[in-house]
């Protein structure tokens, strides 16, 4: 999956659950710098990284990733 779609569908999650990038930086133990760059595209994102992610949106790793 290319960063840039990954990214938009991490942002747009984030803001429909009501979450900061700061909150979901502090909620996932990721720092604020890399969820940054992750949303950005700049940055991918390994497995584990997106298992919590989705964790914690409350949403299944296919809604970032499809």
């Amino acid at each position: 999956m290319e960063n840039l779609q990954l990214a938009q569908r991490l942002r747009a999650f984030r803001k429909l659950k009501g979450f900061t990038q700061q909150e979901l930086a502090n909620r996932t133990g990721i720092s604020l710098t890399v969820l940054g760059a992750v949303e950005r595209g700049n940055r991918t994102v390994d497995a584990d990284m997106l298992n919590i992610i989705a964790q914690t949106l409350e949403i299944e790793v296919r809604e970032l990733t499809d």
